[in-house]
């Protein structure tokens, strides 16, 4: 069961409810989020009916939920929710694109890249300043000064910045920069340390769907931070490994509807790391947006040739801007804008 406070509950009332629940021989988990604080009931949830909590001082509702995943459910708050990510929406009736490169390389590269991003009406940039990869000889990322290059790239055009965490002892370093949105990589989607991490922090964080995960995996993995207190999280597609060679990964544009029917936090694409080609990206990052995700995360470097990081997966400045456009008209049809 949980038990929603509602808005300026006080840790009084909080108090009373988890006093409530541990009288009966259950344990209180009490997840304070920005707008509103959660309290779910752990154990034999036969004991707790609603009546018991509604009636009580700063409680919004409660209710049984079945699902292991509690806080992140659809049945916990029913309505779509929307990120704010330093007052650009992602959720809702507007599609948000988040453009920009794999890798943070140089300076002059990240300026040029948010001075494309920004030209094409993009208001979110991506950027790896940490890089996962395959083998340990190749490029790694710039670190500590990669980050320093994408903040004042990014700050000229008054971008914000998204941009993988893959260790939790970094995690104070990307608050000084002011990361505006963290992303946990498709290999950290179950380093749960370093979601509790990102949990407990109110930072709005994209979370990348585990190479051979299930929906319901992904789903308690976002329950993990939430259960932190941090409920500012984005879901992110970006293809399952299944036996099909002809392209990286496989889009799974499935998931979309199911997670838009389970879950109340906006969803996205990366059509980008699925196809491995940039020749496909633009046809699926339609597909998605037909699909109803509220945005995509696109490769967009200055110069593919040239890239460091997944050069074939990057579109040039003049594909990017053509491919922005031309969603404009499906976000239409489908009654969004972009």
């Amino acid at each position: 069961m949980i038990i929603i406070m509602g808005n300026g509950a006080t840790d009084a009332q909080i108090g009373a409810v988890v006093t409530k629940i541990e009288g009966f021989g259950l344990t209180a988990n009490v997840s304070r989020g920005t707008e509103r604080t959660v309290i779910g009931a752990i154990g034999d949830e036969r004991k707790l009916s609603p009546d018991m909590f509604d009636p009580m001082d700063g409680v919004e509702y409660s209710l049984h939920i079945v699902k292991q995943y509690k806080i992140v459910s659809r049945d916990s708050h029913r309505r779509d929710t929307v990120i704010d990510v330093g007052g650009v929406p992602i959720g809702g009736n507007r599609i948000q694109i988040i453009g920009g490169p794999c890798s943070v390389e140089t300076q002059q590269q990240m300026d040029l890249s948010a001075q494309h991003v920004a030209a094409a009406g993009c208001r979110l940039m991506r950027g790896g300043a940490f890089k996962p990869r395959t083998s340990p000889y190749t490029f790694q990322g710039n670190g500590v000064d990669g980050l320093d290059m994408f903040r004042k790239a990014a700050d000229k055009h008054g971008l914000r910045i998204v941009t993988e965490l893959m260790d939790a002892r970094m995690l104070e370093v990307f608050l000084k920069y002011d990361v505006d949105v963290i992303q946990i990589g498709t290999r950290s989607m179950q380093n749960f340390e370093l979601l509790k991490e990102v949990g407990r922090i109110d930072k709005p964080v994209i979370l990348k769907r585990g190479m051979a995960a299930t929906v319901s995996e992904w789903l308690m993995a976002a329950e993990y931070i939430a259960a932190g207190g941090n409920h500012n999280i984005i879901f992110c597609e970006r293809g399952i490994r299944t036996f099909e060679t002809a392209y990286r990964n496989v889009l799974d544009v499935t998931c979309v509807p199911v997670l838009k029917k389970e879950t109340h936090l906006p969803v996205i694409i990366d059509p980008s790391h699925a196809g491995g080609k940039a020749w496909m990206v633009p046809a699926l990052a339609r597909a998605a947006i037909a699909a109803g995700a509220d945005g995509l995360l696109v490769e967009m470097h200055p110069s593919p040739c040239d890239a460091w990081c997944d050069a074939d997966q990057a579109l040039n400045p003049e594909e990017f801007a053509a491919l922005v456009e031309s969603l404009r008209g499906i976000a239409g049809i489908i009654g969004r804008s972009l």
